[in-house]
């Protein structure tokens, strides 16, 4: 009985440390979203998955008239999944993925200025988003609710 015990580990054991997230279990994100408050508007796009990658956009219309943008993409490394995000264009960041589940998503890179983290997570129709970690010493976060553009 042991032997089949050991047996079996051996077998299943690769599969099951193998069985990381993959970017198709990321679906729920993709479409275009948008957030409005009395300070912006936000429209968020996710595209995919197809081979291993989502892309995404973000313009941040502010009331003042700036409008910020971000580059954004979610693809599949041999460590699992990862989060890169390229503001205003530049060189992209990577986070990665620390917790995926069913309907929520956690990147991380610990030695990024701010955020250290980014989190989605779907509610109903809702999409949230948060950026949260510390910056100049001090706890920082933002959150956006996200609805289908129509």
């Amino acid at each position: 009985m042991v032997r089949i015990v050991v047996v079996l580990a051996l077998l299943l054991g690769p599969l099951a440390a193998g069985a990381q997230a993959r970017i198709p279990s990321l679906a729920w994100m993709a479409g275009t979203w948008v957030h409005e408050d009395a300070r912006q508007r936000v429209t968020e796009g996710w595209i995919g998955p197809g081979n291993g990658t989502m892309l995404g956009t973000n313009l941040t219309a502010r009331a003042d008239g700036r409008a910020l943008f971000e580059f954004m993409r979610m693809a599949e490394t041999p460590e699992g999944v990862s989060y890169y995000a390229s503001p205003a264009g530049r060189p992209a960041v990577e986070f990665r993925a620390k917790e995926v589940g069913a309907a929520r998503v956690v990147f991380e890179n610990l030695t990024h200025d701010f955020p250290q983290r980014v989190i989605y997570w779907k509610e109903g129709e809702v999409l949230a988003a948060r950026v949260e970690g510390t910056l100049q010493g001090k706890e920082r976060s933002e959150e956006w609710r996200f609805r289908p553009a129509r």
